[in-house]
């Protein structure tokens, strides 16, 4: 990595300096510190050419000093009677010579007032162009104030980075591409900030936090935190009072926390001193820390008791104002836990019940187990076993509820004791176990809301095993006994997408996440099977957009490991249906190496890996991560389905046509998964044996809703028929749903059809249109796009090609090459029949002018 910081993700402000030095005085950069501002004042200097440059640095020490941070460039005393502000601009006019002046300050608020009046009288008397940096919420010395509210220059506010600027930088430090796990991460850390993120990728590759793995750098473990940023941080916080340090080590270890709560336990007065000084920031009604990183500085200078007597102070006082939510529960109960405190068995189990809602099973984990050892009673164990079996920890979980000792004597107690040994058995792989378990629980109970929850997870278990019929019977036979439940809608929603009813999937899921705060702290599997569920009706029915935006939502969740996960899957199969096949195993790779090791998710990942990895040629990758697959997906039939698709296109990668599509048509054959046997059947007329799959599509067109499977049917019928001019609707649907690889592999079909019936020119242009969409799919081999071939121009008819897209005229054609009009029209004509077109329009069309 080099020493020098990339420069990226301020062109627009750089470009706002330069406006501002041509049409005025100069520009006054303003912002936070850290956030780039001496940065991009030193690139706009260095970017300027014909200017002589004077530099001067405000600091505390040359601000006791007239004209201290000019000190370096003024000598000799002023003339007798002379004015020493034209004294000083004298000496500067005489340093430029002839040239313009650029005077160039850094931290212009920490100027003494002589150096602040030099900047103030040189632009107004127009003698020099300024460029000042300044820091946000220091107060300023009246002459600098002065130049901008007199409009002498423009002032330029310096925002922090974004996320994707974060990441633009990261992968321009590091060299490498960066998983957009640690992009979120460093950008939350350091909030865009320049100077601190830079010293967050310093200390995480010193530390080993920040590394590469698979082709991608990532951070592991907790925040570290070198002496260089410790510092840095340390002074930004300056020195603090003892009532000063309690607020914001209270702030540090409760954020966010509320603005009365926080009086209760402190000083008004320091609060507000330290509000005033942006260490603390209003947050809706409470306050937190002004950065992210002032928190490490300050909960590393408590030592273990003083910790845990903050901790305990903040549990004390949230419980003795009464807790009016559940949030509060969940924060007391973590405070009283983490502060060894002695804490109430139900509220522990309540808080592990809220933490899981929230989607994280390590916090429920943690106050789970605590609930148990304080005697919470079955419920707490039932609980903690569901946690530790959707961790991956099935043997800690059948200790658990082994030392239990048996399923309770009550409704609910048994009802929650048989779902934790269910879903331990279902991820085990023991599915017909798990669902004789929770039918024979449900048999059992009187209760109708157990009775429910029972026969849901029952339902869960057949869907997982691919028995859609008996799930759906099995959902309608609970909605009649209770009112639903989120986890009832989460089983209506995976049947709805599965059995190709998108809209209903999305519809249920709508309603239920309208009504998410009912339910979300008593279902914690609903929103990871809603959101696992919406991704595939959405990619079903060629809503690309859709479910590459549910996707993100799944994979921002509080954590992976939960009881759906691997929405990474679904971001590489909309990037692969769109041709960017690279994307595709990046984002397989970023979630290979944030699920756990033995999740069928996991196995999910990897054969989309395996598939991507394929079309690309790849087949080590993809022989391995196949293998790999294999062996984590056939647990369930559910996330067996990737798996079988990747090894089709593996066996066609191989060489082995026939048998890929025979592959294909064993999958489709044996699919209960609607969509996924649309996928299969189409693979098929990828592969070129489209007559073995009209029928099935066709039938399917009817099953699945959206444009997708209708296209898909389409496109059978048309490969079947040799049928060129359908083959190019299909092309152009496909392109309108963003699928551009199988728009791609439709017009190389249309081409290959066209040149059977041996019309050649028309084959041309067919291959023409088909080479430009696969060059929109860099990489990707399929027997379709196989024969494709760059169209063979010579250098003079390209140069041609490219000033004929660019709207020239055969007469500024000619003028521009030398050559007469009638050869350069002798030329276009020649390219126009190689390409298989008619005019030059449609040459700009298909290829551009960067062919």
């Amino acid at each position: 990595m080099s020493n020098r910081w990339p420069f990226i993700g301020r062109q627009g402000p750089l470009a706002a300096v330069h406006r501002a030095l041509r049409s005025c005085t100069g520009a006054m950069i303003a912002g936070e510190a850290g956030v780039g501002k001496s940065r991009l004042a030193a690139e706009a200097a260095e970017s300027l050419t014909g200017y002589c440059v004077v530099r001067a640095l405000g600091t505390e020490t040359a601000a006791m000093i007239p004209f201290g941070a000019f000190a370096h460039v003024l000598g000799g005393p002023p003339d007798g009677g002379e004015n020493l502000l034209g004294w000083a601009a004298r000496h500067l006019r005489t340093r430029a010579g002839q040239a313009p002046l650029l005077v160039v300050v850094d931290d212009a608020h920490r100027l003494d007032a002589a150096s602040a009046a030099l900047l103030h009288y040189l632009a107004t008397r127009g003698e020099a162009a300024l460029l000042v940096t300044v820091r946000t919420g220091e107060a300023l010395p009246e002459p600098v104030a002065a130049l901008w509210k007199e409009e002498l220059v423009t002032r330029i506010e310096l925002a922090p980075l974004t996320r994707d600027e974060v990441g633009q930088v990261l992968a321009a430090a590091l060299r490498g591409d960066v998983a957009a796990e640690t992009v979120r991460h460093l950008a939350r850390v350091s909030e865009g900030n320049t100077l601190y993120l830079r010293e967050l990728v310093h200390a995480g590759r010193g530390l080993g936090c920040l590394s590469e793995q698979g082709g991608q750098w990532r951070w592991r473990g907790e925040l570290s935190m070198t002496t260089r940023l410790r510092e840095l941080v340390s002074g930004r916080i300056g020195h603090l009072d003892p009532d000063e340090r309690e607020v914001l080590e209270l702030v540090a270890f409760g954020e966010p926390l509320g603005t009365d709560l926080l009086i209760t336990m402190a000083s008004a007065g320091a609060v507000e001193r330290v509000e005033d000084r942006g260490l603390i920031v209003a947050d809706g009604p409470g306050m937190r820390l002004g950065h992210p990183l002032y928190g490490e500085v300050v909960r590393g200078r408590c030592r273990t008791l003083r910790a845990r007597r903050r901790l305990r102070t903040l549990a004390e006082s949230l419980e003795a104002s009464g807790m009016r939510g559940r949030d509060d529960l969940l924060r007391a109960a973590v405070w009283r836990l983490d502060s060894g405190s002695p804490a109430d068995p139900r509220m522990l189990l309540v808080a592990a019940h809220l933490a899981w809602g929230r989607q994280d099973p390590h916090l429920a984990a943690r106050l789970g187990r605590a609930a148990v050892e304080a005697g919470a009673g079955v419920e707490a164990v039932a609980l903690l076993g569901q946690v530790l079996t959707i961790l991956g920890d099935t043997g800690g979980a059948q200790e658990v509820l082994r030392r239990q000792g048996g399923p309770g004597a009550t409704d609910p107690e048994r009802a929650q004791h048989a779902l934790a040994l269910g879903v331990n058995l279902l991820w085990s792989g023991d599915t017909h176990e798990a669902g004789r378990v929770f039918e024979g629980a449900a048999d059992t109970l009187t209760d109708p809301a157990w009775r429910q929850e029972l026969l849901v997870y029952r339902g869960v278990a057949d869907f997982l095993t691919g028995r859609l019929d008996h799930a759906g019977h099995t959902l309608n036979h609970a909605r009649d006994l209770a009112p639903g439940t989120g986890h009832l809608a989460a089983l209506e929603s995976w049947v709805s997408a599965h059995s190709g009813r998108g809209a209903r999937c999305v519809s249920v899921v709508e309603r239920a996440m309208s009504d998410a705060d009912a339910w979300r702290d008593r279902a914690p599997h609903a929103l990871p099977v809603m959101l696992d569920a919406r991704c595939a009706a959405h990619l079903f029915a060629g809503e690309l957009a859709d479910a590459a935006r549910v996707a993100v939502q799944g994979t921002e969740l509080a954590a992976p490991d939960l009881s759906v996960g691997g929405f990474g899957a679904y971001r590489a199969q909309v990037c692969r249906l769109r041709g960017d096949v690279a994307a595709a195993v990046r984002w397989c790779r970023e979630d290979v190496v944030r699920l756990r090791a033995r999740s069928p998710y996991l196995g999910r990942c990897l054969a989309e890996l395996a598939h991507s990895a394929a079309l690309l040629g790849d087949l080590d990758t993809a022989r391995t991560a196949l293998a790999e697959a294999g062996e984590l997906a056939g647990c369930w039939d559910y996330t067996r389905q990737n798996v079988l698709l990747a090894k089709a296109w593996l066996t066609a990668a191989d060489g082995d046509l026939d048998a890929a599509v025979t592959t294909a048509l064993s999958m489709a054959a044996d699919c209960p998964y609607q969509g996924y046997r649309m996928l299969a059947l189409h693979d098929v007329v990828r592969m070129g044996a489209a007559h073995l799959a009209v029928a099935p599509l066709t039938e399917l067109a009817g099953v699945v809703e959206g444009r997708f499977a209708q296209t898909c049917a389409r496109h059978a019928r048309a490969a079947a028929d040799t049928d060129p001019p359908g083959l190019r609707a299909v092309a152009a649907e496909f392109e309108s749903l963003d699928m551009i690889l199988y728009a791609a592999e439709a017009t190389a079909q249309e081409a290959a059809a066209y040149r059977r019936m041996g019309r050649g020119s028309a084959a041309k242009g067919a291959q023409t249109r088909a080479w430009a969409l696969a060059r929109r799919c860099p990489g990707v081999t399929t027997p379709a796009l196989v024969e494709l071939a760059t169209p063979d121009l010579t250098p003079r008819q390209r140069e041609i090609v490219q000033l004929a897209a660019a709207g020239l005229t055969n007469r500024q054609i000619a003028d521009r090459l030398t050559l007469s009009m009638r050869t350069a029209a002798n030329h276009l004509q020649a390219v126009y029949d190689k390409l298989g077109v008619n005019d030059r329009t449609e040459v700009a069309r298909l290829l551009g002018t960067s062919f």
